[in-house]
């Protein structure tokens, strides 16, 4: 049962199939991997899916995705029922997001030789920026950049190993991710501070408007309990943190 503050459960509109069809995206670390050990999905989003399905009263099935863009069109076409995504104003227009659960932060990596210091060199004519294709940062930049260009990898992990095969200038994306694959392949780093914060969100089809009043108090609920926070611990999730109370 949901918490006394939460309106009634529309298992209705949540669970139509009579199971909780939660998209998981792999491709931000942040949010949730696939267990090395088990290859079964662990993370953030994985513990809030199952504890909404536990609130439903129903199962719960973990659609898995490598791309935040292709998780956005699964929600779109209701092949899901919630998803965990970065809020932006173009997905907003076709999916129902909540206030967010998590914030993070997006970097930018170059090379140790690049002549590229700071944040503000990377909106220069000439400098290619790799992205995920359609991930936060791909919208986000395609509004932002006035002179760079994006060039799009596939997926957001794969940014990196496309930036450093095409020879491009910069790459961007999760700051975890980035320091990961720094660590992986030589010769690179990355710049200080952040291009943008990313708020991480659920999401739901459209015209589900009352399943999403509920998830919206769910998510309030799991942040001010503690829920996320300990989430975030259990999975060693280091650079995010838990977003302030919604609206």
């Amino acid at each position: 049962m949901g918490c006394a503050s939460s309106p009634p459960a529309p298992v209705s509109e949540l669970a139509p199939g009579g199971k909780l069809r939660a998209a998981i995206n792999f491709g931000n670390p942040i949010l949730a991997v696939k267990d090395a050990a088990t290859g079964e999905p662990r993370g953030v989003s994985v513990d809030l899916a199952r504890e909404l399905a536990r609130r439903l009263g129903v199962p719960v099935e973990l659609v898995t995705f490598d791309a935040a863009g292709r998780v956005v069109e699964a929600v779109k076409a209701a092949r899901v029922d919630i998803a965990f995504v970065a809020i932006d104003p173009v997905r907003g227009a076709d999916v129902l997001q909540t206030p967010p659960y998590v914030i993070i932060e997006g970097a930018y990596l170059v090379r140790d030789a690049s002549p590229i210091r700071s944040n503000a060199d990377v909106d220069r004519a000439g400098n290619r920026v790799a992205v995920g294709n359609g991930s936060a940062y791909d919208l986000f930049l395609t509004r932002e950049l006035k002179s760079a260009t994006l060039a799009k990898a596939p997926t957001s992990p794969a940014v990196v190993d496309f930036f450093v095969a095409n020879n491009l200038e910069v790459a961007a994306g999760v700051r975890q991710q980035l320091q990961a694959d720094a660590k992986r392949v030589t010769g690179l780093r990355l710049l200080e501070g952040r291009f943008m914060v990313i708020q991480q969100a659920m999401g739901l089809p459209k015209g589900r408007e009352a399943g999403a009043r509920y998830v919206e108090a769910f998510i309030e609920e799991m942040k001010a309990s503690g829920f996320v926070a300990q989430a975030l611990a259990r999975h060693g999730i280091d650079g995010a943190a838990v977003a302030p109370p919604g609206r």
